[in-house]
């Protein structure tokens, strides 16, 4: 750690640690009330990109609720001066190497068109050949398409669920059954959905060798040709970094749809892994995702300091993690078309940021990535947050809601939900002083809220932007790269050697093993 950058931190730890009440109270050098409130909020917006312009969208992202202020905010202004924030963020932008241990640049921001000119090129080429086979399937080329059965892990289907899930509420022009799970009942509950007859298969494997969606795929073409379907082959689409590898599988070339492979998959959804958003939600919905994100690059690559949504997001998150030693943080969607979103991030941050050591090798100094958890609201007010007011644990948490309704019931349904959703920042914020020890709230609880103005595609292009700009601002205040996940393969290497008969285990591992007659007595 440098010099300049331990003194940052020295100085956040010195920084005196008002209440959020205090922090609200007027006369505070002018930061209280509808000031903070001002000062700590911002919105980012988009138009609807058709000419001309129709409507507008965006989103407030307010973060008054926390124990940021001037001071604090300097501090980390300070520390990302120290860590060349500015330099980073360029080299993320232009296509430069970021990923240091995997040497190649991280360029899924190119997929939204902000890249070098040879990495925004090769993306809009990409995306044109994914256009072209969506709308052949749409006018009968590989016959009557009624399902899609995508096929993937981690990223490669967190996110198309993810998307589909909150895009297709109101129907979807191909049903799409997203499986990740080795487990055989994930790939027969999609089996029981679907007509083999007027069924694809999507393959989503950057290196088409992962094992658990190599073994899923080949069970996919045995169901196809058992139940009749001649050519089986023919009804797959291959989504990776290795289109060699899916055409020696068996995939035609022209069902390849090819991504680069400097987009980890995590960050893959802009690329042709966002393919089964395309086919369920249409072309224009998947088009719309790109705007709105690159509505938040643009925002990121030009706005410096703490008016910088995603970094004023990351001083929060370090100042929590870091310097009140807060080791989770919730995320409640007020809105049912989010439902995936908390588990979407679970893995966009926990993947990316759960590191022990920075991009130089050194031992990390101090805490990374919280642990990313939450749910979805109201459901989650009668489950988890009894411990949020009243544990013992301080959760920095953050609600999610939109303005718009996604449903066409009694508008009772949508005040509900948001005054259930406001009231709940509120009430972590001030507390209340009970009759007795069991009913008093201590209060002075953090919380942000992100109000959308809707939940449309390119809403949710811009709310995983925001989230994955935000996760490379902590990745540089903590000095780590977030773009490779090692610590992912080791369960998996040690898995392959059961199944080859080796490995040196412990005693409880092999006995567990002999019970499950995995293992010779």
């Amino acid at each position: 750690m440098g010099e300049a950058i331990l003194r940052a931190w020295e100085q956040l730890e010195r920084l005196p640690r008002p209440t959020l009440r205090q922090l609200f109270s007027a006369g505070r050098s002018g930061t209280g009330g509808s000031a903070r409130v001002e000062a700590l909020s911002g919105r980012i917006s988009w138009t609807d990109g058709l000419e001309p312009a129709q409507s507008e969208g965006g989103i407030l992202f307010d973060w008054s609720k926390t124990h940021l202020d001037d001071d604090v905010l300097s501090a980390f202004e300070n520390l990302a001066g120290a860590c060349g924030f500015a330099e980073r963020r360029d080299a993320l932008l232009t296509g430069k190497r970021v990923n240091v241990t995997e040497n190649r640049a991280a360029t899924h921001p190119a997929q939204r068109g902000i890249g070098s000119d040879a990495d925004v090129e090769e993306a809009a080429a990409l995306h044109e050949r994914m256009r072209l086979l969506v709308e052949a399937i749409g006018e009968g080329a590989l016959g009557e398409v009624r399902h899609l059965i995508h096929i993937g892990i981690g990223g490669s289907a967190l996110g198309p669920a993810m998307a589909v899930d909150a895009l297709t509420r109101d129907g979807a022009e191909v049903a799409v059954h997203v499986v990740s799970n080795i487990d055989g009942l994930a790939l027969e509950q999609a089996f029981a959905a679907c007509d083999p007859q007027t069924t694809l298969i999507a393959v989503a494997s950057k290196t088409f060798t992962t094992i658990e969606t190599m073994t899923n795929a080949r069970s996919a073409l045995r169901w196809l040709e058992e139940n009749g379907v001649a050519d089986a082959y023919g009804r797959v689409i291959a989504l990776t970094a290795a289109p060699d590898k899916a055409v020696e599988f068996g995939v035609d070339e022209t069902r390849v749809l090819p991504f680069p492979d400097s987009v980890g998959g995590r960050y893959s959804l802009w690329s042709s892994i966002g393919f089964p958003v395309a086919l369920a939600s249409g072309w224009d919905d998947f088009a719309a995702m790109l705007r709105g994100a690159r509505a938040v690059d643009e925002h990121f690559r030009d706005t410096h300091g703490r008016d910088n949504l995603p970094l004023r997001a990351a001083f929060a998150d370090q100042y929590y993690a870091r310097v009140r030693g807060c080791q989770t943080r919730g995320v409640f969607a007020y809105d049912e078309r989010l439902a995936l979103f908390p588990a979407y991030l679970q893995q966009l941050e926990m993947e990316s940021n759960g590191k022990r050591v920075t991009a130089d090798m050194r031992p990390v100094d101090g805490a990374t990535a919280p642990i990313t958890w939450g749910g979805v609201g109201t459901d989650a007010q009668h489950a988890v947050f009894q411990l949020l007011h009243q544990g013992t644990h301080l959760v920095p948490v953050e609600f999610i809601a939109a303005i718009a309704p996604g449903d066409d019931l009694d508008p009772a349904h949508h005040r509900i939900l948001l005054q259930n959703c406001f009231a709940q920042g509120a009430a972590l914020m001030t507390g209340k002083k009970g009759e007795d020890p069991a009913r008093n709230y201590p209060g002075d609880r953090p919380s942000a809220t992100m109000l959308c103005d809707d939940i449309d595609a390119a809403t949710l292009g811009a709310l995983i932007a925001f989230h994955e700009h935000r996760t490379f601002c902590n990745a540089v205040l903590m000095e780590i790269n977030p773009f490779d996940q090692f610590g992912v393969e080791l369960g998996k290497q040690m898995a392959k050697e059961i199944d080859a008969g080796g490995g040196d285990f412990d005693e409880s591992t092999l006995a567990l093993l002999r019970q499950a007659g995995l293992l010779q007595p």
